[in-house]
């Protein structure tokens, strides 16, 4: 059974908005580590349609540093799926997951391989809630934003995590892996 693996960038104080994150080249190798872990990336419609807005090829030249440029590749190139009931098709390597939530995703990880990567905020709430993620990992920034999305928000239950890696960025920032205490 593949893994099912969420990753998120947060703040000291709970803010996972993209735009409070100062992306760095270290920040980068390391989401394309994660990212070679998955056969592919399950997002919601939000992150779906902003990751393409911001890492479909071709990029116009000079529209970021070359140090980016690996992770636009990887995750240009990486199959995706996306959870949403409002779009009629998509296309960037992806498929629309439809009905069940937990019964696709259940199936997704069924398949054979290395693993699914997910994204975003609304979407793993409800895959934490179906007790679905296998693995979190928060990338803790030394930014306090003084202001949200905050992680998680509305969730039902507890899930307690037992740390299994940490790794310390140059910029300050903390990568924390957990998983769920079963």
């Amino acid at each position: 059974m593949r893994p099912l693996r969420y990753s998120i960038n947060v703040t000291l104080d709970g803010c996972c908005d993209h735009r409070a994150i100062i992306p760095d080249e270290d920040l980068h190798r390391h989401a394309v580590e994660n990212l070679a872990q998955a056969d592919a990336i399950l997002f919601g419609r939000v992150t779906y349609e902003m990751m393409e807005a911001a890492w479909r090829r071709p990029a116009r030249a000079g529209a970021r540093p070359d140090w980016m440029e690996p992770f636009a590749r990887t995750i240009d190139a990486a199959k995706k799926y996306v959870v949403s009931s409002t779009l009629d098709r998509v296309d960037w390597n992806a498929e629309l997951v439809r009905g069940d939530l937990g019964t696709a995703v259940q199936q997704l990880k069924r398949e054979s391989g290395k693993g699914l990567f997910v994204a975003g905020v609304k979407l793993p709430l409800a895959l934490a809630e179906l007790g679905l993620i296998d693995e979190y990992e928060f990338v803790v920034q030394p930014t306090l934003a003084g202001h949200g999305p905050t992680l998680f928000a509305g969730r039902s239950k507890r899930i307690d995590l037992k740390l299994v890696s940490r790794l310390e960025f140059g910029s300050g920032a903390v990568a924390m892996r957990y998983e769920p205490r079963r």
